[in-house]
This record gives structure tokens, sequence and C-alpha cells, in this order.
């Protein structure tokens, strides 16, 4: 039955999960001592060192030496620690180990990989215009992909799941436009996974974009994208001005590109791929039948019978297509294309865009022109490189959001003067990431206001976000309260910040991610890329809503007489929408961690920093649901299946960062029973590595319910943080001798 089927997807997620984190990494195929992270303003590009360059002449040499896994080098700049007698000394060396990570800008670097989907449209991309790929990067890429197939022989839609076609087929095409042979055994076991999948037929829709382009495909296998939706009146319930940010700037560029029909040139390789990935003779290949079918083990979101309907309509138009419409909605599309480049200087939104984009700059302004070179110089500021090789980060990075978390943690130490010089570092970078203008006509150009607001990672990117507004807000506020900085934000500078937040904040009183939301969720319907859920639209979640929350609150602390009406109803609106998508068994539903946990953490922050008492209702049954799901161990976890079906999947072991987040919240509602704290907080400084750090478990974030995404500095700071709160709720267990409550062993 369908129950069954949902546990054996969960004990196949859990199953891949566990195989993920223990797979051998592969030798470096590269000088791990030549590779360089050098940061700008929280721009982080990884630079192979030139031949008889001195690596001590690097700009970040610990993070450099952390992040690329050379363990010998690793223990000589970041040593193991004195053995920590208390917890507090446990979370002084925590502090120790991790400041040492933060980059001469102040921002904390971090692997924001995961996704399986993004080099393929960095390398084809790259094929195509002819850009070369630096032979490091070339090496070290092959060599992730290598790490990352799965026993199957696959690869799946992020690094943890089951291989997908979309996965498997898309990387297989990287291994071989990066010059792997087809008899090379990864090639030959991704291939036999393929074939009784029917090869890439059966990829969804974006692969089927992806190879279209690069000339594996044929256009006639692809849906239309209907550019003409474009030119319809802004008024219309479907216009794509109303569409989610990220779905909007992805669309719009696959939209210029399947309107102009282009296709790579069909070299060699892309007839040999045309062999090896379709399983039957090219020209007998039924590419309209092509169209709709999704293998079962991609398919997470089926077709609904009005896309079926809005396809067969848009299908049948393209026949019949009048150049000149489709002209005109193509010079409209690049015009919007052109304003994301300048206003996210040639950054973009993320990666999928980002390298559709530099296509389109490059079929219509050709590879010479200024707009294309700039594209070409941005693309290092998506690339990562780590312990198991080269991949491409979810964004530019999590610059802001992590650095402002840290600020956060830190204060709540109890040793924060000690850290004096961490706080203003983390200051300054909050201070150079704040957007300080909003984009010329953006409203033309379906932009919102962001003067004010703060990006998840760069300023540079240019795009404002609730959650990333509400937590930078937050640290601008502690270093200003607290003195741990000369310069503090002015107070304009501070209100623009309140004056987006109010913006932004929705008739539900919740907050969306990037603008206010827009659509209707029958936009839902119409949800074409069959591998992401709740992807039309930008809806409100509970991480933005309550950050914002969070933050009005404090500001309103600090300055009572700005405003207080306006940020009065602001907080009784968020809070009423907050108790509103809290659900039956306490919790809250996390959209962008992992997950119930992550989303907990959320509310009941928010509810409490509103002013809750801990012995409301809604903050004893949150905590309720927190004491049901502790693991005997006493931490907590879950796997990214909680995510991907909606409801608690218990990890087989416990992870550090659900295990602090449940603290942070237990410790923040004052639950009552300390044990229960107290083993969550033993279980953290059991797993604490003897230089301070912390291994990286599990993967702890997604987007769009079923992708998930590395947040590899999530591992220090919520465990740093959980146990700096519980330090300073119970000051007398901080100094208690460890020996006898943890066994390191």
């Amino acid at each position: 039955g369908g129950d069954f089927e949902v546990d054996v997807m969960a004990f196949r997620g859990i199953e891949q999960s566990l195989e993920a984190g223990s797979r051998a990494v592969l030798p470096p195929a590269t000088d791990l001592k030549r590779w360089s992270l050098e940061v700008d303003e929280g721009r982080q590009v990884w630079r192979y060192m030139d031949e008889g360059e001195d690596p001590d002449s690097k700009q970040n040499p610990i993070p450099s030496t952390y992040f690329t896994g050379d363990v010998d080098e690793i223990s000589k700049c970041l040593p193991d620690l004195p053995p920590p007698p208390t917890i507090r000394d446990s979370l002084r060396n925590g502090i120790q180990f991790f400041s040492k990570l933060q980059t001469t800008d102040g921002h904390w670097a971090g692997d924001y990989g995961g996704p399986m989907f993004l080099l393929p449209g960095y390398t084809i991309v790259m094929h195509i215009t002819k850009v070369p790929i630096p032979e490091s990067t070339r090496l070290e890429i092959i060599r992730y992909l290598s790490n990352m197939q799965t026993e199957e022989g696959g690869w799946g839609i992020h690094i943890e799941s089951m291989p997908t076609v979309f996965g498997t087929a898309l990387n297989y095409v990287v291994l071989r436009l990066l010059g792997v042979a087809r008899d090379d055994p990864r090639i030959v076991k991704a291939r036999a996974w393929l074939e009784p999948r029917g090869g890439c037929l059966g990829i969804p829709s974006w692969g089927k974009f992806w190879l279209a382009l690069l000339g594996v495909f044929q256009w006639e296998g692809v849906h239309s994208l209907f550019p003409e939706m474009a030119l319809l009146p802004r008024a219309f319930p479907l216009h794509t001005a109303r569409m989610w940010s990220y779905c909007r700037t992805v669309y719009m560029p696959m939209s210029f590109i399947y309107g102009s029909r282009f296709t790579g040139p069909i070299t060699p390789i892309v007839e040999e791929l045309r062999e090896e990935l379709i399983f039957e003779p090219y020209k007998t290949v039924d590419w309209a039948a092509a169209r709709s079918r999704v293998a079962s083990e991609d398919l997470y979101t089926p077709h609904t019978l009005p896309l079926e309907i809005s396809y067969s309509v848009f299908n049948a138009y393209e026949r019949v297509a009048p150049t000149w419409i489709r002209n005109k909605a193509l010079d409209w599309i690049y015009e919007l294309i052109q304003k994301e480049d300048e206003f996210t200087n040639y950054i973009a939104i993320g990666p999928v865009n980002k390298m559709i984009n530099m296509l389109c700059v490059w079929i219509r302004e050709g590879p010479d022109s200024a707009a294309f070179r700039q594209h070409v110089a941005r693309v290092p500021d998506y690339l990562w490189m780590g312990h198991d090789g080269l991949k491409m980060n979810g964004t530019n990075g999590s610059q802001l959001w992590d650095t402002s978390f840290m600020v956060q943690a830190l204060v709540e130490s109890g040793i924060k003067d000690e850290f004096a010089a961490v706080f203003r570092k983390s200051h300054d970078y909050v201070d150079v990431c704040q957007i300080r203008v909003d984009h010329p006509n953006h409203d033309k150009y379906y932009r919102d206001e962001t003067k004010g607001g703060w990006p998840f990672s760069t300023r540079d990117i240019g795009w404002v976000v609730a959650d990333c507004t509400g937590e930078g807000l937050k640290a601008a506020l502690i270093c200003r309260k607290h003195g741990y900085t000369a310069t503090p934000l002015s107070e304009r500078r501070l209100f623009d910040a309140v004056n987006i937040l109010l913006l932004m904040q929705n008739d539900t009183g919740g907050h969306a991610t990037c603008e206010k939301t827009r659509g209707w969720h029958f936009f839902e319907w119409f949800n074409a890329s069959e591998v992401f859920g709740e992807i039309m639209i930008d809806y409100d979640y509970v991480e933005c809503s309550s950050s914002a929350l969070q933050a009005l609150c404090l500001f309103r602390e600090l300055f009572p007489g700005h405003r207080t009406a306006e940020v009065t109803s602001a907080i009784k609106r968020s809070t009423d929408f907050m108790m509103s998508i809290q659900l039956d068994d306490g919790s809250w539903e996390g959209m962008w961690g992992i997950c119930f946990t992550y989303g907990t953490w959320f509310g009941v922050e928010g509810l409490i920093d509103a002013g809750f008492a801990p012995s409301h209702s809604r903050i004893t049954r949150a905590c309720q649901f927190l004491v049901a799901v502790q693991k005997d161990d006493g931490g907590w976890g879950e796997t990214f299946m909680s995510c991907v079906e909606r409801r608690y999947v218990q990890h087989p072991v416990s992870q550090v960062v659900n295990t602090a987040w449940a603290v942070l919240s237990l410790l923040k509602a004052q639950h009552p029973d300390q044990d229960v704290i107290r083993r969550g907080v033993l279980l953290l400084l059991k797993r604490q590595l003897a230089n301070g750090d912390w291994a990286q478990e599990s993967i702890s974030g997604v987007f769009n319910k079923n992708a998930m995404i590395s947040y590899s500095n999530f591992k220090n700071i919520f465990p740093l943080w959980a146990i700096g709160r519980y330090c300073e709720t119970y000051p007398d267990d901080a100094e208690v001798a460890l020996a006898a409550g943890v066994d390191k062993t």
C-alpha cells in the first residue's frame, strides 16, 4: 500500500544518506597546497597558485588549508587543544577554533554545495562558448563527481539522494565533456545504470533543456516554454512577474534559449553522447512522446491536468507562432536578462540562471562583448574547492547568513569579551554587506525596493532576502548595543532596514524570501519542474517570518520611538501568522533547513522574543514535540526525507546540528527538565573534536522540498550557540568538571 511505499522511500533515503557519509574520498588530483581562498567584501574565489608562488603568501591560509582537507597541514595550523576540563572550556575551544576560519574581510566562508545539477550547466555553457576551463579545475571536478558517484553507478539530485536520471545523465555529460573516456569504468557503470531506464529520454524538464541546447536532445522533445507569456498584460493572473524570483529568473533565460531554438555545434563528442545516452537509433526517437516522459526515480511533482492542457495549447502554438511576436517577446526577455545581470553585477541570483544568462549574452552580443566578458569574470564566484573536489555552490555563498548567526552565538557565550576582535571583523562584514540603493526602474523589471536590506551572501548580488535582512539587522544591533564596533551602523541605515522589513510583510502577517508574495497557490498547477515542490511563487516561511519578527522586536527595544505604531502592528501580525502555521504536534516545518527541528527553533525564538511566556501553550506544545522525538543518546536527528515527505523522519544517528537547534529551542522556552537539555549538550560535547571542531555529518539544508544543500558552518555555529546558551542558563553546571559527564571515547 501507499504507506508501505512511503516507508520504503524513507528507508532508502536514510540508507543513501548514510552511504554518502561513509564514502571514501579519492586522493587529490592537484597539489592542495596551491589552492588559495581569496576574498574581497565577501566575494569568494578559489585560485590555483602558479608553480613557484609562495604558499605562505595566501590571503587566508588557514581557511584555504581547512576546506581543501589537507590533513597534515590542518594539524599544523589547527592543532589539538588541551582537553577541556569544563563545559565552558569546551565552548572556549570551539570558539577559538572557529575564529581562525574567519576570513580577512570578516565573514565565514563555507561549502554551499549539495545539488548535483549545477556543474552540468557550468560545463555545458563553458563548452559551447569555448571558454577554457583551467586544468586544475577540470581535474578537481572529475574527482568530485567520482567521489559523488553512488554504488549503483549514478548520481542523484543531490549528494545524499538515490541515483536519478536527472543527476546521472547530466553528470555523465560533464565527465565526457571534461575528457573522461567512454570506456572509463565510471562511465561504463553510469551507462549501465541508465540503460534499463531508457537512457536520457526520461530526464526531467530541466535536463531536457540542457541536453537540447547541447544538441544531445532535440527541441521537439521539450515542451514549449512559451516566451510570449512575457508580453501578457502585467495584470494577467499568471504573469511571469508574479512568479517566485528564483523561478522567474530561471524561466526567463530558458524561454529565450527555447524561443531562439539555439543548439550548440554538433561536434564529435555531442554525436557520441547521442549514441551513449539514447539506447535506440537517434533518427527513430519519438521526440513528442519524450516531452512528458519522466523516470520514476526522478518524478516528485507530477504534471497536473491544467499543465497538460496548457502544454497542448502552447505546443500547437509553436507550429504557427508569428515571427514578429516571437522576436518581440525575445527582445523584452533579453532586456530583463540584461537588468538581472546589471543589478547583480553579473553574478545572477543563482548558478542556474547565471550560466543560462551567460549563454544568452554570448548568443545575442557575442564572445567579445563587454557583457560576456563580465559574465566570464564572475563564474569563479560559484566554484568551491572542498576536501572532496571542486563543486558549484548553490549561490555565491552564505556569507551574511552564517556571519550574522555567529554574532548572535558569540554574544550568548558568556565569554564574548575574549573575542572582541571577532565581533569587530564580523560587524565590518555586516556593514559592507548591506544593500544601500534601490535598483533603477526596479518596478519595470519586476523588482521591489532593496535599499536597507541584506542579501544571503554579498552586497554585489543585489537581492535582499527577508530573513537575511532580519538576521543582518539583529547582528548590527547587537554589535551596536554591546559596543563591539567603533563604527556602528547609523540610525538612518538601521531605519532603512526596518523599512524593508515592513515593506516585505505580506497581508498574512508572514514574510516570504526576496519579495512579497505576488501569486496564488494555484500557480503550482503549472509547476513544470517535475523534481521540485512549491517552486512557482514566493510563500510565507517560518524562517523568514521569525527572523523578521525577532529583528523588529530587538529594534523596538532599542528604538522605541521610531514608527512605533507600524512596528508594533507588524509584530502583532507576525505573531498571529506564526501561530497559524504551527502544526498540531507543536512543531513548525522548516523549509530551508532539515527540517522540523529547524522550523521549531525559529518558531520558538520568534514567539518568545515577541513576548510569549514560556508557559504559553504554543511554547509548551513545541517543547513536548521536541522531547517526544529526542533519541536515546540524548540527541536529535532528522534525515532529508523529513523534507521530501513532509513528516518527521528519524535519522539512525543523532546529528549535532539538529541537536543544537533542539537545545536552543528548549533553553529559549525555559523547559523545566534540565536533564533533557543536558543530555543534548553532552552529546554535542562528546562529538567535539580535539581541536575544537565538529565533524561534518549529514546534509542540513533544503530548498523546494526535494533538493538538499550543504551549510558547512552550521556544524560549528549552532553547537557553539547551544553550548553557550546552556552555560548562561546554568552557570554552575558550566564550571563542573566534565570527566563525570562526557566520555570522549
